[in-house]
């Protein structure tokens, strides 16, 4: 019998001895077993906190793109994790929620990667000045933690539960350590095998206990972050352990709750929001078995009600098919195991000291499809308390299945309370279309949910419903759901930092940030900082422009240009009482006038104008004022190729404004702005083209050189770059477009890119695995030809600069495209033959 293995130091490994039996939820057989006997759990972590550092030293770009890089890749292979989840008794959806929305947290947090530096550490908010004469400030900065992150994860999610978690810890520079539960680690098995194939991830990343290490937790240090899902009892007890009380190790915990659905009084049988609130409760009581911390386990309605969501509900339970959940027909698959059937009946009888049944019970399920009689399967469970202020085990227990419990309410404040019995949960929502229900329900219930969903006839076709948790969101809730917080966008990643404040002078902490601080030294540029290119330039690079006097006459034609007659600008007569003295300069005048004084004309790296960030104006400006600018690199950030535009980064300029005759009285500074560039890239991978360039990779070209790659021999190599020259010029175009239409775009801009081709591409218009017959007698004359062909091609586009010719592969391409094929299609082929 195989064992469900781990991967840890390294290398997959095998517990000792036979360990636990795991069975397949749906047919009962026994088919993987899980043991941890024999793993060193101080190795483990202390391995990973080693390993970490490449991590840790990675910027949060290139953190981010590996997260990208992997969910790809992962996505590629989700068929086989699909088969696999069958056997957790999952359907095809539920699945797809576990899996799929797994890999969209990958996606999501790799996103985030445009929110942070271009650095391995954050800085966070806004500088503080410490001193009345700014030479003093501190700021905070978040660094990666030196430890591992510790996650316990519960069974009903063996995919999301580690990449949602682990999305935020990799894109903080933290390496993780997963301990899936035994019941279906054998899933998360099969994704870390992936993953660890893929080699995408720095090695120590990501370490797998495939069940439970009850020592792991003696072995954490200060550094580490443990993360638990799983019921509120584990929860306490774990978080009371003494080691991470000892060592004060953060410890975060997201635990089941009784989670509430209110039906607002304004959702009567007929309206959108009934059906709505009876197809939810459906959904959230069946996806998963009913096996989701989020799941509603409390159904809260109006008094007057009641019977009607009763019915209306069991209707749509039973039109619920139970069985094999890899067939289509099945709406419901099985619990995990028998012993967790065992446990949701126990529960459910505690319920019923107070409630009773009214859909569903103990008996033996119907199922469809074969060698279902050994599955761990169960009906549908409504219970319904009609005293539930008095009675509280529909709010303290819960039955983790498809089981829910019906309660009324008299009023909205009733409904309120009643939410609250359930000490803390992750979510709840509320069914209405009166936004005064929402809005005083909302603020009202919300110190005990972590989350509440609003739902009505407007948001339902793009709602994600109760039960979904979002990356962007917090995932976590008080009191019995954990009093922890999970995923939150930035705030799931902080949670992997240290934050840490520095002080000291704006010059130091600029060079500690590597962003430009207020009142920092200026380092003057040598040239316009608008002629470096995006690597060249660096945080408090600087420039001081001319000076330019503003007239009334620029003030009366701002105002015509742009319809902006507001009275200070126009009427200087209407000045009493107000806080200017003369004709006001627009202040979005003055912020244009400064960019005409600090733009640099020529064409240069700078492509684009990409946004206004932030704007001051500081004191007025009045005619005859004259002023001059202050230009400054505040902070850089790095952005990928997008479409048909070449590799660039944003550039934040820090734009100060300054009187330069001031009065007395008044200081010197008028106004401040941060405008965004978009500069290009230099491009270091290719070599350039010119015809000298050409004749000296050619010259070194002979008839016996061996490619790296390919069949081609020289000559051929050479033809095939004649015969580019002339498809370029126009000379041949009798052939199609080989590449489909759906990705000709894509494929079309990969030309802007600085990634080289691919090695061993096939040519479209060329028959696979044959050779071209040749044209030329000839290398020499082979090569004579092509300098020709080329020179007729630079003739071509001086004529006709206008032109577009077609490519096999790229498609219709202009004068600029074909350059940036022609330079990676000869550094490929010079590259093939070893004559760069």
């Amino acid at each position: 019998m195989q064992k469900t293995q781990h991967y840890i130091l390294g290398q997959w490994q095998d517990g000792k001895g036979n360990g636990n039996p795991i069975y397949d939820s749906v047919t009962g057989e026994h088919f993987t077993s899980v043991t941890t006997e024999g793993l060193n759990t101080g190795e483990i972590l202390q391995y990973g906190r080693e390993k970490g550092n490449t991590l840790r030293k990675m910027t949060f770009q290139e953190r981010g793109l590996m997260l990208k890089k992997l969910a790809f890749y992962l996505q590629k292979k989700k068929r086989a994790f699909y088969d696999i989840s069958y056997r957790t008794g999952a359907t095809k959806i539920d699945s797809w929620i576990d899996i799929e929305g797994g890999f969209g947290n990958l996606f999501a947090n790799a996103s985030l990667r445009k929110l942070f530096p271009n650095q391995s550490f954050h800085v966070e908010g806004d500088p503080i000045d410490l001193s009345r004469g700014g030479r003093f400030m501190a700021h905070h900065i978040m660094v990666p933690r030196e430890g591992v992150a510790v996650h316990i994860n519960a069974f009903n999610f063996p995919v999301w539960g580690m990449l949602e978690k682990c999305a935020c810890n990799w894109m903080a520079g933290v390496p993780a350590v997963v301990l899936p539960a035994p019941q279906t680690a054998y899933l998360t098995e099969a994704v870390v095998k992936e993953i660890i194939a893929s080699g995408i991830l720095p090695e120590g990343a990501l370490q797998l206990i495939s069940g439970t290490a009850k020592d792991i937790l003696d072995n954490t240090q200060s550094q580490d972050v443990v993360s638990f899902t799983g019921s509120a009892k584990t929860g306490r007890m774990l978080k009371n352990h003494p080691q991470l009380i000892e060592e004060s190790v953060p410890f975060t915990m997201e635990a089941d709750s009784l989670n509430a659905c209110i039906l607002g009084e304004d959702a009567k049988p007929g309206t959108p929001e009934f059906n709505l609130f009876i197809k939810e409760v459906r959904n959230e009581m069946t996806v998963k078995c009913g096996q989701k911390c989020t799941a509603i386990r409390r159904i809260i309605v109006p008094e007057n009600l009641i019977e009607d969501v009763q019915i209306a509900l069991g209707k749509q339970l039973d039109k619920i098919t139970i069985g094999d959940p890899r067939l289509k027909e099945v709406r419901m698959g099985a619990l995990v195991t028998k012993e967790q059937r065992e446990s949701v009946y126990s529960q459910v009888k505690e319920i019923t000291k107070t409630a009773n049944i009214v859909y569903g019970d103990f008996d033996e399920a119907q199922t469809i499809g074969e060698n279902t009689k050994g599955g761990s399967f169960i009906k549908p469970i409504l219970l319904r308390e009609d005293n539930p202020l008095k009675n509280e085990a529909a709010h303290i227990t819960e039955a983790f299945g498809p089981v829910s419990t019906l309660m009324h309410y008299k009023d909205l404040d009733e409904a309120i309370q009643l939410s609250k019995m359930g000490k803390g949960s992750l979510v709840s929502s509320i069914v209405t279309n009166d936004n005064k229900i929402a809005r005083d329900y909302t603020v009202s219930a919300a110190t005990h949910h972590g989350r509440i969903l609003v739902l009505n006839r407007e948001s339902a076709k793009q709602s994600t419903g109760h039960g979904s948790p979002l990356p962007n969101l917090i995932h976590g809730g008080p009191g019995r759901a954990g009093g922890g917080e999970e995923m939150g966008g930035m705030r799931g990643i902080k949670h992997y930092l240290q934050r840490c404040a520095i002080q000291g002078s704006p010059t130091t902490l600029t060079e500690i940030t590597g962003i430009y601080q207020p009142n920092s030294a200026y380092k003057e540029s040598p040239k316009h900082p608008f002629a470096y290119n995006w690597e060249d330039i660096q945080p408090g690079m600087s420039l001081e422009t001319h000076k330019r006097t503003i007239t009334d006459t620029d003030i009366v034609n701002f105002g015509n240009l742009t319809w902006d007659h507001f009275y200070a600008h126009t009427d200087i007569t209407s000045l009493d009482g107000s806080i200017f003295e003369h004709r006001t300069a627009h202040g979005y005048f003055v912020i244009s006038m400064a960019a005409g004084l600090f733009v640099y004309p020529n064409k240069g790296p700078v492509a684009a104008n990409y946004g206004l960030e932030e704007i001051r104006f500081l004191r007025p400006l009045y005619h005859n004022d004259t002023v001059y600018v202050r230009l400054t690199c505040k902070q850089k950030v790095d952005r990928e190729q997008k479409g048909s535009e070449l590799p660039s980064g944003i550039v934040k300029w820090f734009v100060e404004v300054f009187d330069a005759e001031p009065d007395e009285d008044q200081e010197t500074l008028v106004a401040i702005a941060t405008i965004l560039t978009m500069v290009q890239k230099k491009q270091t991978v290719f070599e350039e083209i010119s015809e000298e360039f050409i004749q000296n990779s050619l010259s070194k070209l002979t008839e016996d050189a061996k490619p790296k790659w390919g069949i081609m021999t020289p000559q051929h190599m050479v033809e095939h770059l004649e015969w580019s020259y002339k498809v370029a010029s126009g000379e041949i175009q009798d052939f199609e477009i080989a590449t489909p239409e759906e990705h000709l775009e894509k494929v079309h801009d990969s030309l802007y890119n600085y990634k080289p081709f691919p090695q061993g591409h096939h040519m479209p218009l060329m028959k696979k695995g044959e050779l071209m017959p040749l044209e030329h007698d000839n290398l020499d004359v082979a090569k004579q030809a092509l300098l020709d062909a080329r020179e007729a091609y630079v003739k071509y586009f001086k004529q006709n600069a206008k032109a577009i010719t077609k490519n096999a592969v790229f498609g219709h391409l202009d004068r600029f495209e074909w350059t940036l094929l022609e330079r990676k299609h000869l550094n490929h082929h010079f590259n093939q033959f070893n004559i760069l």
